[in-house]
């Protein structure tokens, strides 16, 4: 009796060891993206038709039934998330203000506030974003629309970096709970050490 092998691509190990799913239907998934992005001017079609793509893969896929849970999951995810993500942007706007098609809307907060706090690269002004996004308190997908305000309103590039790095490290709530593990000296040491790295960082790219 003969014995029969079976040559592996890199695409059955990856389909056999992570999603299990049928590799024809992820080309042919990727056809359908190719060809929407040649179709449409905008990037934001070819991503809603490749996650709709995989998404239906993964929910009719009957081979595995982690496919499915995972994409039930990721859609469960996304719905807390989705809110968060427009009281943000409606915040930001509000406060900072926006720009639709060259046109600048004016926020509550004035420009020249943002511009001599954290305009330019100064390193005041990066040392303060840092301290800013160390102790500011938001859902880490609404940086996004705060920082796009804060740029628009005059914040230089160096900070905004600044304050990204240091916000999703650092939080009052996270302060505390660090600070009952491993106590007040610990914590201040990791805090004085997150702020001062994202300082730096942010001068270094302010720079460039």
């Amino acid at each position: 009796m003969g014995h029969h092998f079976r040559i592996f691509t890199p695409v059955d190990v990856f389909n056999d060891l992570y999603l299990k799913i049928k590799w024809q239907h992820v080309i042919l998934a990727g056809i359908v993206t190719i060809i929407s992005a040649f179709l449409s001017h905008s990037p934001m079609v070819p991503m809603v038709v490749a996650i709709a793509a995989i998404s239906l893969i993964t929910l009719l896929d009957k081979n595995d039934p982690d496919n499915r849970e995972w994409t039930l999951s990721t859609w469960d995810f996304t719905k807390q998330i989705l809110p968060l993500l427009a009281i943000g942007v409606l915040i930001a706007g509000f406060l900072l203000g926006s720009t639709h098609d060259q046109t600048r809307l004016a926020g509550v907060i004035p420009n020249h506030w943002i511009a001599d706090l954290v305009g330019g690269n100064s390193l005041f002004s990066n040392f303060f974003a840092s301290i800013v996004g160390a102790f500011m308190y938001f859902a880490t997908l609404t940086e996004v629309p705060i920082l796009q305000g804060l740029i628009s309103a005059g914040m230089g590039k160096g900070p905004a970096l600044a304050l990204l790095l240091a916000g999703p490290s650092l939080s009052p709530p996270n302060m505390l709970v660090i600070r009952g593990v491993m106590g007040t000296k610990k914590t201040l040491i990791y805090v004085s050490l997150v702020v001062v790295m994202a300082t730096i960082t942010g001068l270094l790219f302010g720079s460039i």
